[in-house]
């Protein structure tokens, strides 16, 4: 997308002194949603019936998608000129910050829960599962914080990290990810043909080096050592230790098990997040070996008003790359950004079965590249299984074998 584009689409409102969020009140999902899983108990208690367990899983991976597939998307923008207003209104950051204590509830009374009642193998590992899913979106709550720059909200960024072990993500994402986004030396930025389980293998081994490689240039810079406390990487991974060992020492050894099987799927939403928002997406490399500045158009976008609305307006993930410190209730879309057929969490379920995968998004990614293989970024091994697919680079045989 040119500069030109994006300017068109941020032309002033001449009602913006007026104007007001349709969704304000309705961010307070974003916050209910962590609390999920206390619902799911409190339904197990009354009722007996071992499916609430599955709560989470089904309103996640069924009712969402569809009732994204109900309602559609919402392109409404706020105008420019209200933006600064929306940045100030303490109403929006006061939902980020109540979501954290909600994570930390929903993880200790569930944790009492398995220590406390009787539960067969279906009934652990769903409550587990659910867990995952609820604690793998504090990382989207933590992602909201971490950009900002005061220091309450970035160490309450690291609390909500902790309840999942990934306080690496706080220095990850903002310095490395956001720096090398949509290019091949970014870990989480995944690969047309490259399966959600081989990208996995490669973005959360990669994702932890370069966290502690950016905190170790960072303090080496500052004459300290990597493993001073001032490590930021270090900080959050101690908070998690601390809390683990509490729920331990509390609950028992039943933790030993749940804690892990919670915190594995809970780095799993944060991987198929990676895989989904830049798959396929390439930078151009310029003539001084350099990639061009990330544009709105280097992430996929999505719309889709359930799912936005209980992430925090994550799926707006074009504008949130183009402008890191912009909040979730100013994020805008664009016209004619790469955009995703679902919301989160379809395309999280799709992106389980490769085949069905790659099916939906393959033409996607060759659209937006016009064609041109060679502006794709694809998984080593498979471009000549592109070429015979499509039957060439050039825009038009591309674009002939991709309409059959």
């Amino acid at each position: 997308m040119s500069e030109n584009v994006v300017t068109e689409s941020l032309q002033r409102d001449p009602g913006a002194e007026n104007y007001v969020d349709r969704k304000r009140h309705l961010w307070v999902l974003s916050v209910l949603w962590p609390a999920t899983p206390l619902i799911s108990l409190y339904l197990v208690a009354q009722t007996g019936w071992s499916i609430w367990y599955g709560l989470v899983l089904i309103f996640w991976y069924g009712a969402v998608p569809l009732i994204d597939a109900m309602f559609g998307e919402d392109f409404s923008n706020p105008p420019e000129s209200a933006v600064p207003r929306l940045e100030q209104d303490r109403y929006y950051r006061v939902l980020t910050y109540l979501t954290v204590p909600v994570h930390y509830a929903s993880l200790i009374v569930s944790c009492w829960w398995v220590a406390t009642h009787p539960m067969n193998v279906f009934e652990f590992v769903a409550l587990a599962f659910s867990m995952g899913i609820i604690n793998g979106l504090a990382l989207n709550t933590g992602h909201e914080l971490g950009h900002k720059k005061e220091t309450f909200d970035r160490w309450m960024a690291k609390l909500v990290l902790a309840v999942v072990g990934y306080g690496h993500f706080f220095i990850e994402h903002n310095k490395g990810h956001h720096r090398d986004v949509a290019t091949p030396m970014d870990p989480a930025t995944s690969r047309m043909g490259e399966s959600i389980y081989a990208f996995s293998l490669r973005e959360i081994p990669g994702a932890f080096k370069r966290a502690w490689t950016l905190e170790e240039q960072r303090l080496s810079r500052c004459g300290k050592s990597v493993w001073s406390l001032e490590n930021e990487v270090l900080q959050p991974m101690i908070l998690t230790v601390v809390l683990y060992a509490a729920l331990l020492a509390f609950f028992g050894p039943l933790m030993l098990i749940f804690l892990p099987i919670q915190m594995a799927f809970g780095w799993w939403q944060l991987t198929s997040a990676n895989y989904i928002e830049h798959y396929g997406l390439l930078r151009e490399k310029m003539s001084d070996g350099r990639y061009e500045r990330q544009q709105p158009h280097h992430s996929w976008n999505s719309n889709h008003i359930m799912s936005n609305l209980i992430l925090f307006h994550l799926q707006r993930h074009s504008d949130h790359h183009a402008h890191p410190t912009r909040s979730y209730q100013s994020l805008r879309d664009f016209k004619d950004l790469p955009s995703l057929p679902s919301g989160y969490p379809g395309m999280f379920l799709v992106a389980m079965f490769p085949s069905w995968f790659r099916s939906i998004m393959d033409h996607r990614v060759l659209d937006w590249a016009k064609g041109d293989l060679d502006k794709i970024q694809i998984q080593p091994g498979k471009r000549e299984f592109y070429v015979r697919k499509f039957g060439g680079t050039d825009s038009e045989s591309v674009d002939t074998a991709a309409s059959k």
